[in-house]
């Protein structure tokens, strides 16, 4: 399974708040998008394939794994 960094928000009491969800979102399709630009060198670097980039860009933007949230 594919697993990303995604870049740290503010901590917001629990539950997050509307405004915190969003950017979190944000963030997660931008680095989606970002995956989906690299090249097949650049893919190989970080150890995956196109076809692992491709499908991991493709998952909607709340499809997020819990550890990416915290």
């Amino acid at each position: 399974m594919l697993t990303l960094t995604l870049q740290r928000t503010p901590r917001t009491k629990s539950p997050k708040s509307l405004l915190a969800r969003f950017i979190q979102a944000r963030a997660v399709a931008r680095q989606r998008t970002a995956l989906a630009d690299l090249d097949d060198s650049m893919l190989s670097d970080i150890g995956i394939t196109r076809a692992q980039a491709e499908q991991e860009s493709a998952r909607p933007t709340w499809d997020a794994p819990q550890h990416w949230m915290k």
